[in-house]
């Protein structure tokens, strides 16, 4: 099986300061759901790992959250693509969970529920603890250039071998053009 994880904020959507809180915040960087269709299309399963504290924050609730999801699931299936699981972390950064991100709980989340290893498996993220949490479980880290992407190349710090790109389309090339 073909998985591949991706962060929500900054990779799939514009992320903001001020969150994501209500379906019509959500915007889409340009070319993120056309990449996501590709992977899906190819018979790629996708899965999103994200930390969303603000319902740890009261800013949106669960079914908030789930209507957002929806609106990025209709987007997708308009461009003949799909979601297979959403994996989130509920928690404020004070709670210590296990599964905030840079600690690899969606992580282990996601092996276990699609009974992977997650060894090699491409993880696409744009911060720091995206990489992190995604490296703890032997995945292949990729940093794009949205969302803080660009800060957090220029902060270093970045976990061994992790693989660059422009943004959502970009990984979507180098991971389903065929190598000559």
């Amino acid at each position: 099986m073909k998985l591949i994880i991706l962060d929500r904020d900054g990779v799939i959507n514009h992320d903001s300061p001020d969150y994501i809180k209500a379906p019509d915040e959500w915007q889409p960087i340009e070319g993120s759901l056309e990449a996501i269709a590709r992977f899906h299309q190819a018979g790629w399963k996708v899965v999103v790992a994200s930390n969303q504290s603000g319902l740890a924050r009261n800013l949106f609730d669960a079914p908030t959250l789930t209507k957002i999801h929806n609106k990025m699931r209709e987007s997708l299936a308009s461009l003949g693509g799909a979601i297979d699981a959403f994996f989130i972390c509920p928690h404020g950064p004070d709670e210590h969970c296990d599964c905030r991100k840079p600690k690899p709980g969606l992580f282990h989340d996601i092996a276990k529920r699609f009974d992977i290893n997650l060894e090699g498996v491409p993880a696409v993220g744009d911060s720091l603890r995206d990489l992190q949490a995604s490296h703890a479980l032997g995945c292949e880290p990729w940093l794009v250039e949205t969302g803080n992407g660009i800060k957090t190349h220029t902060q270093g710090g970045l976990p061994e071998n992790v693989k660059f790109a422009r943004n959502l389309a970009d990984v979507a090339d180098q991971l389903l053009t065929p190598q000559s």
